[in-house]
């Protein structure tokens, strides 16, 4: 049996904050292997000239406070495993 941090746990906490602090940018999405979400995060913040990066930046706080607040089997199962993109 392998450990959750051996498993990709050892990502929660960097994207869990990543996700708080610089959301608007998808940076939480890149560490987490979402490419195109990560991507898609950061060209609607950058290609709006700044106008919907407010609200790329909630969804990124609302992710970072929900990466947090998993177990980190919770996290492996849903965000590594399973590939749940959003929320």
């Amino acid at each position: 049996m392998t450990s959750p941090s051996s498993t990709g746990a050892d990502k929660k906490m960097v994207a869990g904050i990543c996700g708080i602090l610089i959301g608007a940018l998808g940076v939480h999405k890149f560490i987490l292997g979402y490419n195109t979400e990560g991507i898609i995060m950061l060209l609607v913040s950058i290609l709006s000239c700044g106008i919907a990066a407010p609200i790329m930046g909630i969804i990124g706080l609302v992710e970072g406070i929900i990466y947090l607040t998993k177990t980190d089997d919770e996290f492996v199962n849903l965000y590594i495993t399973s590939k749940k993109g959003w929320f």
